[in-house]
């Protein structure tokens, strides 16, 4: 299983990792943007200083075929082997994309992810999914394929907007509606707008450790692993609507959506407490704001829906909750009561 580190210095504990790892070539992936913010902040390491070096455009619109083939052909043109070692320096397109380079260069290299975002740190780089945008659709291309470590550093955040922070905090209250009221409690009561990173760092390593304790568990997703899509099937929705509309919206922005519709189900189908329904609406829109979208486009939504991977045939998937850490997997909802959940999502 992947080893998980919560780095204090990042120079000293991925100079004590690559020390301690055995591989012929190292090679460093980032985009244009963590190669600009975030790879000075390792580059002195001695090994990271004889790795070559690939990059490619940011954002998660360049997490295609195209740039996969770019990452392949370089590793080739400068001689990588079954042997070779692959960092993942960046957010979620660079996890994603480079797990799945690494999958799948001559059936499978060593790779070390190294999320510089928020969402990277608690949702992307751990589990072991891999995948590339295809035909419209997230992730619709990938594989299980977990990193060798993942070095989770508090540096990072740092360099991060406000519009990140908030990205991947949606995948925290994901967390910790799944885990119990204490540390629910906890992600709730953080201040988002006057951040201490501090315990940020420490509310990111405890959502971490609950990600990771659902993986270990199911690492395929054949059972309880489906937790993790508490928020997803309705936000992936909305995100590809956005994007087939020229409006892309972050990713933890439309789970963050995504979630107060699915709590709403969750309510009608599991009785979830109404209080907690309520309290979870107005955080994520006084802090996310609202999606725009209206009865017209629910056909467009449902349809996104149906073509999600998780599901059976033409039925919609869910994972509902019956109250925090009361998780439901395997839920299913009609039509009338989606357009229901959409209906209270829009107020």
């Amino acid at each position: 299983m992947q080893q998980i580190i919560k780095s204090i210095k990042i120079t000293d504990d991925l100079k004590a990792v690559l020390d301690n790892t055995t591989y012929d070539k190292l090679f460093v992936l980032t985009d244009e943007h963590t190669d600009k913010q975030c790879y000075p902040l390792i580059e002195s390491v001695p090994a990271i200083q004889q790795a070559q070096r690939v990059v490619i455009p940011a954002n998660d619109s360049n997490k295609n075929l195209e740039n996969l083939a770019q990452v392949w052909k370089f590793l080739t043109k400068n001689g990588a082997t079954r042997h070779s070692l692959l960092i993942n320096l960046g957010g979620g397109m660079i996890t994603d994309l480079g797990g799945f380079a690494a999958a799948t260069y001559k059936r499978g290299i060593a790779y070390i992810n190294i999320p510089t975002t928020l969402l990277g740190s608690v949702d992307a780089a751990v589990g072991g999914k891999t995948g590339i945008n295809f035909g419209g659709y997230k992730n619709e291309i990938g594989a299980f394929y977990p990193a060798l470590h993942i070095i989770i550093s508090a540096e990072f955040l740092n360099t991060l907007t406000q519009k990140d922070i908030l990205s991947g905090y949606a995948e925290m209250i994901k967390h910790g509606l799944l885990d119990s009221k204490a540390i629910w409690d906890r992600t709730i009561n953080f201040d988002l707008q006057t951040i201490d990173y501090n315990l940020l760092n420490d509310l990111v390593m405890e959502s971490v450790l609950i990600k990771q304790r659902i993986v270990e568990k199911d690492p395929f997703e054949k059972n309880i692993r489906k937790a993790l899509n508490l928020g997803h099937t309705i936000g992936h929705a909305f995100e590809s609507f956005a994007l087939d509309n020229d409006r892309a919206v972050p990713h933890g922005y439309a789970v963050a959506w995504g979630l107060v519709a699915e709590l709403y189900l969750s309510h009608k189908l599991c009785n979830f407490p109404k209080e907690t329904l309520d309290l979870v609406t107005q955080f994520i829109k006084q802090n996310y704001g609202t999606f725009e979208f209206n009865r017209e486009d629910y056909n467009t939504l449902y349809q996104l829906m149906v073509h999600d991977k998780k599901n059976v045939g033409d039925t919609i998937n869910f994972t509902l909750l019956g109250d925090v850490g009361n998780i439901q997997i395997d839920q299913t909802a009609d039509r009338r009561m989606i357009e229901e959940a959409l209906d209270y999502y829009i107020g």
